[in-house]
């Protein structure tokens, strides 16, 4: 067999954030279906999904490893953060740099137990990246969201900036990108000091470590639903989103297949916002509409603890694709999963961010006419309001499945397979 036909073996290294597994594993069992070796490693949480979707699984055990996905288990508790700065650094001291040697220290052992063609990490593992860098592991860097780094023409992340038509604006945006270069750059010391020990030098800015590790960054979202970048690196690059259904979803069988109401599929995060007030709002709000509901709660909350109408449905777990086949309408904190979900089925969204990334997903939804987005704290009243717009204007509908129609084509032909063959075989790093 040639070099060029034998099969690969790649390493994963993932963490637990809510929407990072699931496109993981998608991409995965792509790769296993190309005949290559594949596995997984991530929080010790993460191994049902994984046995579920007959992935091979690896735990950390010095990096973060929580047991499950309860709030008393998240090392970030960014629900309690009083702004989104603080939620940030949150995510930095306690994931991106905090434990960067555990995890280099972690994924370099893996590797000497069982070496890899290429790795491909999270974005926000930096520690991860400095292990290959260290080693030499070749490495590619895969987001599943549009990207967190300030890089150069990049929307700023977090402030769910639209773009800027003016140069007023652009130098406001520009401030921003400053502003979040900084604060990332508060994790750099905890970085360098990780980088010391492995006998790397220093970096001036922690997203440098991307290309320092000579690691491509492949945008797991789609172009059409980001903003345009100017003059966006070479090195970055979009290979489309990864959908699927996680293989822990029950088959959907509708309890409503004679009913003519609209299906509103209520969904927020997998992983703990404090958003059980939200729910049982939007639960409220929805109970005096001529709707039918499908509320998922995910591991975070019980869903004992809501009080659905008479016409809604509240279960931990869906296959939100199906779900979404014969819905009308998606109700969501704003994650990127959820999100680029509905727009592929051509779904309007009312976006309720609750932070991290959503507040950005939910602005993009909203410049296209593709939904609404409400805060946190809107009322029964409110929420109910926007539902009956999305359901009652059809501009909405309209500007989904347009941009839902750009959504599918770039997920359909996505790159990504093939690329990440590309860079194992080659094993040529991205130069710095």
């Amino acid at each position: 067999m040639s070099a060029s036909q034998r099969p690969l073996d790649l390493l994963f290294a993932t963490w637990e954030g809510g929407g990072t597994l699931l496109p993981v594993i998608t991409v995965a069992r792509k790769m296993r279906a190309r005949g290559h070796m594949v596995r997984i490693m991530g929080e010790a949480c993460q191994r049902a999904d994984c046995a579920a979707a007959d992935v091979p699984f690896v735990a950390w055990t010095r990096a973060p490893s929580r047991s499950d996905r309860s709030a008393e288990a998240c090392p970030v508790r960014d629900w309690e953060a009083q702004s989104p700065p603080e939620a940030i650094g949150r995510l930095i001291t306690e994931i991106m740099t905090g434990p960067a040697l555990a995890y280099a220290q972690d994924l370099n052992a893996e590797l000497a137990r069982r070496p890899a063609d290429l790795v491909v990490t999270s974005e926000m593992l930096m520690g991860v990246l400095a292990g290959c860098e260290r080693l030499g592991q070749p490495v590619a860097a895969l987001t599943a969201n549009i990207c967190f780094l300030p890089l150069p023409g990049a929307p700023p992340f977090g402030g769910g900036m639209a773009p800027a038509r003016t140069d007023a604006e652009r130098d406001v945006l520009a401030q921003v990108r400053g502003g979040v270069v900084q604060l990332l750059d508060s994790g750099l010391p905890a970085l360098n000091a990780a980088r010391a020990q492995l006998g790397l030098g220093p970096l001036a800015h922690l997203a440098d470590q991307v290309q320092a590790a000579g690691a491509p960054l492949l945008l797991g979202a789609s172009e059409a639903f980001d903003f345009a970048w100017q003059d966006r690196p070479d090195w970055v690059r979009y290979v489309g989103p990864q959908i699927s259904d996680p293989a822990t979803a029950s088959a959907w069988v509708s309890p409503w297949r004679e009913d003519p109401r609209p299906l509103v599929l209520v969904g927020f995060s997998t992983s703990f916002q404090d958003h059980v007030s939200v729910l049982q709002r939007v639960l409220d709000a929805l109970a005096g509409l001529p709707v039918c509901v499908l509320l998922t709660t995910g591991e975070a909350v019980d869903p004992a603890a809501l009080t659905p109408g008479a016409n809604a449905v509240v279960v931990r777990q869906a296959p939100h694709v199906a779900v979404m086949r014969e819905a009308s309408l998606v109700v969501t904190h704003g994650g990127h999963g959820t999100l680029i979900r509905a727009l592929a089925q051509g779904l309007p969204s009312l976006v309720i961010p609750h932070g991290r990334d959503q507040v950005d997903n939910a602005r993009r939804v909203t410049e296209r006419g593709a939904g609404l987005s409400l805060a946190p704290g809107a009322t029964a009243e409110e929420i109910a309001e926007a539902v009956l717009r999305l359901l009652g204007e059809p501009g909405f509908r309209a500007a989904a499945e347009h941009l839902g129609a750009a959504v599918r084509r770039e997920a359909e032909a996505s790159p990504l397979v093939e690329l990440l063959e590309a860079l194992a075989r080659t094993r040529a790093l991205t130069p710095a």
